[in-house]
């Protein structure tokens, strides 16, 4: 499969660094654009363009070290910090806003109820989404 535009959602957890060397990896042959966000997911009493300091920091930390991971890889990414109410509503919309082919997700070992699960926006994505979607899971040691 060759990408020529790809979609790295990041949350700030260890297997986001795998993902984004992964993206580089597969954009080098096309020279893919490669776009990493990170969605602040906003409650709904507050406005949705509220500045939520903590969080804001935070976001920017993690950009900043999906760059220094890319730069790393020599490969130059673009990143953005998205505010919305549901992060995989705002992962689709920027999906389909950019254009993408792929997005790549990595996703971690959770537990609900003692049971395997993959949480609520990972499904929403791979509902919704216009394009290909692979999921990187590390394997738990």
């Amino acid at each position: 499969m060759e990408f020529s535009k790809i979609l790295v959602p990041v949350t700030g957890t260890e297997v986001d660094n795998e993902a984004i060397r992964l993206a580089c990896r597969l954009g080098k042959k096309n020279k893919a654009k490669i776009w990493v966000v990170y969605v602040i997911t906003v409650k709904r009493s507050l406005p949705l363009d509220a500045g939520i300091e903590p969080e804001i920091r935070k976001a920017e930390g993690v950009l900043d070290h999906m760059e220094d991971i890319a730069e790393e890889q020599d490969y130059e990414i673009e990143t953005d910090l998205l505010q919305a109410r549901e992060a995989g509503a705002a992962i689709v919309d920027e999906a389909v806003e950019r254009g993408v082919d792929l997005i790549l997700m990595g996703v971690t070992y959770k537990r609900r109820f003692g049971q395997f699960t993959l949480g609520d926006v990972v499904p929403y994505v791979l509902k919704n989404a216009p394009c290909h979607v692979i999921l990187y899971h590390q394997p738990t040691t």
